[in-house]
Order: C-alpha cells, then structure tokens, then sequence
C-alpha cells in the first residue's frame, strides 16, 4: 500500500499541498533483511516529502504527530510522511498530545524584508507597464481577496497560471486571464510587453515561461515567494522578497504608488477585444460550450475540479472563477485520474457546495471504480466526461508536431460512461448532439443525488490557443486545419 501512495505523494508535493501520510512497516527487528512487504519507504519518499519520520518508539509518537501536522500545513505546505513499525503500531503508552515544542530548524519567513518591500514599491511607481502573475500560492495563503484589493487600489492588471485562478478585481478591465502555453493571446501579451512583472506565489514552471530567455524581455522582476529555494530557480529575478504572499501584500497596500497606468490599460483591453478565446460550434459537441453551460448553470462558488490534460485547460479558458479555491486540480505533475477521487474529497470536505468533476475519457478511466465509493455513500457529485475517444493532448501534440502519425491516441472502443454510472447505482446521461448539451446540464445543475453526463465531443478539437514547448510567449499558433482523419479511425475502429 504504501509504495502505491508514491505517485499521490508526488503530485501534494508539485501542488503545495499539505498531507499527513501514515504507512505500515514490518517489525523494527525485521527492519533490513527483506520481510514480507517491507520497503524502504522514508527513503523512497524522502524526494518528494517536506519531512518524513521512521518511528522506533511509541514514547515518540505523539511529538511527531504534533510536528509533522505543524509542516505540512506551515510554510510553503506539502506532505509529510510517518512510517510505523508493526511493534510500533501495537504497543501500548500514555498519550500526552505535547501543547509547546521546538523546531529550531524549521522556521519560515513569513514577513517580507523592510528593504526589499521598500525597493518593489520604488519599482512599481518608476513603471509604466506593471503586471501581477498570481501563482498557486496566491490561493495556498488565502490572499485573493487581497490580491483584488490591491489591484483595484493602484490599478495595475493582472495574469493568473493554471493553480492561481480566482481572481476577481471589482475593476473586470484589470484581469487578462491565464497566461503559458495554453494561456489567453492578451495575457500572454501583456507579459511580452509589461516593465514590470510582480510574480506573487508562483515558481516560474516551464509551461509558463515558454523560453527563459525571452519571458518579459523589458520586464524587472519582484518575485514574492514563501520558499526561498524557488526565488531565482527558474528566472531572474530583480527584487527577491521571501515571505508569505498575504503579509507582503498587505506591506504592499500600505504603500503609495501614484503612478497612472490607464494608458497601459487601454492597451491591453484593446488586444482583448481583438484576440478573444473561440470556437466554432457545429456538428459535433464541443468541449468549451460544455464549459460555458457549467459556468452558466452552477453557482458561484461551485468548486470546479479538473482532471488532466485538454479538459483541464478548457476549464481553465471557458470557466470564470469568481472565488478563490475554487478550482482543483493536478498542475504540477499533472497525474491522470485525479479528478474523482479528489472530487469525492472536496463534497466530504464542502458538503454544502456544488462540486463538479471533469475528466476526459482517459484519465476518467484511471479511476473509474470511485464510482462505487460514490454510490455507496451517496455523495451526491457532478461528473462530466469530456469524451473525445482519444487521449486528447497527446493526439494534439501528434498532429502539430509529429505530422499526424497518430499512435496510441485513439480509444476508438470506450465504453459507455454513462452505463456504468447506471450499473453502480448513479443516474447517468449520455450526450451526443449540441442541442442536447444545455438540457443536460440544466438537469445536472438541478439535481440532488450523484449524477454522470457522458458528453461525446468533437475529437478533432483542439487547445487553443497554444504556445509551443521552448518558445517565447508571442510565438502563439491561434488556429489549426481540422483534421477529419480522426474520425475516420474512431468509426472505423482502428487504433492509433
């Protein structure tokens, strides 16, 4: 069991996520000869955890409870790992859970440097061109409303990456959107052409930088992070302030900026309305109008949690997050089949909010059997499979750049979703024409028990737009020519 917690591990650590993982060991006396289902597991997860305990005394479990919930949840959060001896597990001791302890080692900054608080504000009215990137950490420090704050305050706009989605600025002229590879046209704009680049929370990953070389080429950089080890990683950086994003934010809000950046705004709401995000609606269901209709249907505050690949970048282009922590997600390992069991976790966690999965055909069936944990407690979640009968991203990536030898992509021979929904004891709808799309999650929107939409969406479609691995931010493929010999391998059953 515990070495299948490996890949889980992996994708709390990417994302900041805290976590306490308790796993079995053999017997202390066995430990290093090979016993049955022994493993070494503090050394396996030693990588991908903030800290991680082999307990050799009961006497000590109580401390380390104590410090590995502090960890995981303090500082830049993630997991943390104890593993506990068959011994360990059934001895018996008094349990004092310690109020007061000490970790002179782990102490994380959270207040931002007076010095370097006072140099980003020189640089924030000396600007004319300022943008914020807001990362995960944004969200992670329940700073968004904040964020809002200081935006509407001095006027400066601002980009989210894929974990920062939340903002919402009173002024709707001040936000452009994702920005990376699969970013808005006007987002990834207003990066190539801002002064002034204010990352709060994000740790500069390649998908967002395209090519280092060339990311904001006239920019100077204010990097806030919380984890001293991601500031300078990845990117230049001119003002480095380590600290937790709300503090520093709220240092910022004291400050005064004069500087007028209306000029830049009409800028950049001119580029907005000549790039906007499309499709084409036709034939076939397509993806982003699902999206929109979730949007249209499901409240505000509905938590939105995407599963990996194309289904998670339409959710993030065609859904409008309008509260902080409301979209979950595997962004930074991006681990197929996240979305249904995390599901299930944030209807447990927010039972009175509407949650909705979305999952493509793929990854759905990574973790198809959760169904049945729905079912048989009756968690009442909302789940929509993209179902392009493909592994889309990768079919994408075989048609732009390995001229259409597709391989491996094509599930021409999926089942139907929305059967084995009805098998375990959930309502489930299969979806085929666009006109049917709008009833289908009215309906969804409307219930009160679990429920499945299998929605069969045009497999031809595509991510755009898109930023090719590697390359600057403006080098942005907006179209591509359709390539109906997808369909020909679906109907005609050929792999590929």
């Amino acid at each position: 069991g515990a070495t299948n917690t490996v890949t889980a591990i992996t994708t709390a650590f990417m994302d900041s996520s805290p976590l306490v993982i308790i796993t079995g060991q053999v017997p202390t006396s066995m430990i290093g000869t090979d016993a049955f289902q022994e493993a070494d597991v503090t050394g396996i997860t030693m990588p991908i955890t903030k800290a991680n305990y082999l307990v050799s005394d009961v006497k000590e479990l109580p401390l380390i409870i104590k410090e590995a919930f502090h960890v995981a949840t303090t500082g830049r959060p993630g997991p943390v790992l104890i593993d506990l001896p068959k011994d360990v597990q059934i001895n018996e001791e008094e349990y004092e859970y310690p109020e007061h302890f000490e970790m002179p080692n782990y102490r994380p900054r959270v207040k931002g440097h007076p010095r370097q608080i006072k140099k980003a504000i020189e640089l924030m009215n000396n600007s004319k061109r300022p943008l914020i990137i807001a990362g995960g950490g944004v969200n992670i420090s329940n700073a968004m409303g904040l964020l809002n704050t200081f935006m509407d305050k001095f006027g400066i706009p601002a980009v989210n990456t894929l974990m920062g989605c939340g903002l919402n600025p009173r002024n709707e002229k001040l936000y452009y959107g994702g920005i990376g590879m699969h970013g808005s046209v006007y987002g990834n704009y207003a990066v190539m052409r801002s002064d002034l680049i204010i990352a709060l929370g994000t740790r500069f990953s390649d998908r967002i930088l395209g090519d280092p070389n060339k990311f904001a080429p006239d920019a100077k950089i204010i990097h806030v992070d919380i984890d001293p080890a991601e500031i300078g990683k990845n990117m230049r950086v001119d003002v480095p302030i380590v600290g937790d994003v709300k503090r520093v934010l709220a240092e910022f809000l004291e400050a005064e900026i004069s500087a007028d950046f209306s000029e830049w705004i009409e800028e950049l709401q001119k580029v907005k309305a000549e790039n906007p995000l499309k499709y084409e609606m036709g034939e076939y269901i397509k993806p982003q109008y699902v999206i929109e209709l979730v949007d249209k249907y499901f409240p505000d505050d509905t938590v939105v949690v995407a599963d990996v690949g194309q289904n998670q970048m339409w959710v993030a282009q065609f859904y409008r997050f309008r509260h902080p922590r409301t979209f979950l997600s595997s962004g930074g390992l991006g681990t197929m089949g996240f979305a249904l069991p995390a599901g299930i976790g944030a209807k447990i966690g927010s039972p009175n909010r509407e949650v909705v999965v979305v999952a493509g055909d793929g990854g759905f069936q990574m973790n198809i059997q959760e169904l049945m944990t729905i079912n048989r407690y009756r968690i009442p979640l909302k789940i929509i499979v993209l179902d392009n009968q493909s592994l889309g991203m990768v079919r994408q990536w075989q048609q732009l750049f390995f001229g259409s030898r597709y391989s491996s992509t094509i599930l021409h021979d999926n089942p139907d979703f929305a059967e084995i929904a009805k098998v375990v004891g959930i309502r489930g709808l299969k979806i085929e024409k666009p006109e049917e799309v709008e009833p289908a999650i009215k309906e969804l929107a409307e219930s009160n028990e679990p429920m499945l939409i299998n929605a069969l969406v045009d497999p031809r479609e595509n991510v755009l737009p898109m930023v090719p691995s590697g390359t600057p931010l403006n080098e942005v493929i907006t179209e591509v020519p359709v390539d109906d010999t997808v369909i020909k391998k679906i109907r005609g059953g050929k792999d590929g």
